[in-house]
């Protein structure tokens, strides 16, 4: 299993409309995820900066890109662009991290 984590920026005043559309993320998102290999994914808010953290656990970093080509994902995408930063294919803008410590 792979560990990937991110960062991406909500635009100001739109936390809470981004946690509604969030509870409940809609079932074929969370059926493409699962068909994708994608685990235990959680994404947190730093409510202060605007800022969120996405944690998933993957099969493969295939698979994942994958999920971009999706009908689904790219109907997600449009859906959630006028609450944060994206990029010109609707894509969240997002920072890859590396993971520098983990304990089991």
């Amino acid at each position: 299993m792979i560990r990937k984590a991110f960062l991406m920026t909500l635009k100001p005043g739109h936390q809470a409309e981004y946690q509604k559309r969030h509870d409940p993320i809609w079932p074929e998102l969370q059926q493409v995820l699962r068909d994708h290999g994608v685990h235990d994914y959680s994404i947190f808010l730093d409510p202060g900066a605007d800022r969120l953290f996405a944690y998933a656990e993957i099969e493969s970093d295939e698979l994942w890109r994958r999920i971009a080509e999706t009908e689904v994902c790219r109907r997600w995408w449009a859906y959630m662009k006028d609450l944060m930063l994206t990029n010109a294919d609707n894509s969240p803008v997002a920072i890859d991290l590396s993971e520098v410590f983990h304990l089991e």
